[in-house]
């Protein structure tokens, strides 16, 4: 099948890109940043998704997965409404058969920067409407929205000693998820799943369902 992949040069998008690459797809990645991947089926589009006047034409996608995303820098521009330029542009068609849109776990807590829950909460309202638009092609549209990740973007608080160690008391597990974790949760929704559409899917952990219940000793 044809896969684009938006935000395709480095964490979940490189890992998703190359899951998918690995299962025989032909795959089409969009990023600022140059192509980190060297696949004859992997073609790369240089650009930001906000230049929706460079926009490539790319016609008959069967699979679109909107991970290109941004913490703290345009979240709303880029996080929302470049991800529903992209939808409308290449997902809202007759040959699509699946689109993700890689949310955060954020926009069910609200425990981020504003601007990013705000983003990440209308993708979830979004995808909703968007599968319900598709439906009418059989195709589903889910969301899924990770706790932390091991990526570049998360590096400031993965490079400190103190910081990681008070994230680590708020995860159940103990840890953070893989690219390569979130990738496998992408090509379940896209390829195996055919009937579970407009969900939002938390995959982060249990660091939401986290309490601390405090209590005195007997």
């Amino acid at each position: 099948m044809k896969v684009l992949i938006t935000g395709s040069s480095q964490g979940i998008g490189k890992a998703t890109a190359e899951l998918f690459l690995q299962k025989k797809h032909v795959v089409i990645g969009i990023d600022r940043q140059k192509a980190s991947i060297d696949s004859p089926s992997y073609t790369h589009y240089q650009l930001d998704i906000r230049q929706y006047n460079c926009l490539p034409e790319i016609p008959g996608v069967h699979i679109l997965i909107n991970n290109a995303g941004t913490q703290n820098e345009d979240d709303i521009d880029i996080n929302l409404k470049a991800l529903m330029h992209i939808t409308e542009r290449y997902g809202v068609q007759p040959d699509i058969r699946s689109i993700l849109n890689i949310g955060s776990a954020s926009a069910h807590t609200g425990s981020e920067f504003p601007a990013y829950c705000a983003s990440k909460g209308g993708v979830m309202a979004y995808t909703k409407n968007v599968a319900m638009r598709v439906a009418v092609f059989g195709a589903t549209c889910n969301s899924l929205d990770p706790g932390g990740v091991l990526t570049p973007l998360n590096s400031c608080v993965m490079e400190d000693p103190a910081l990681w160690a008070q994230i680590m008391d708020e995860t159940p597990l103990k840890r953070w998820a893989t690219p390569e974790e979130i990738a496998q949760w992408a090509y379940f929704l896209t390829v195996v799943n055919t009937f579970a559409t407009g969900q939002s899917i938390v995959v982060d952990g249990g660091e939401s369902i986290k309490h601390n219940f405090i209590w005195k000793d007997a």
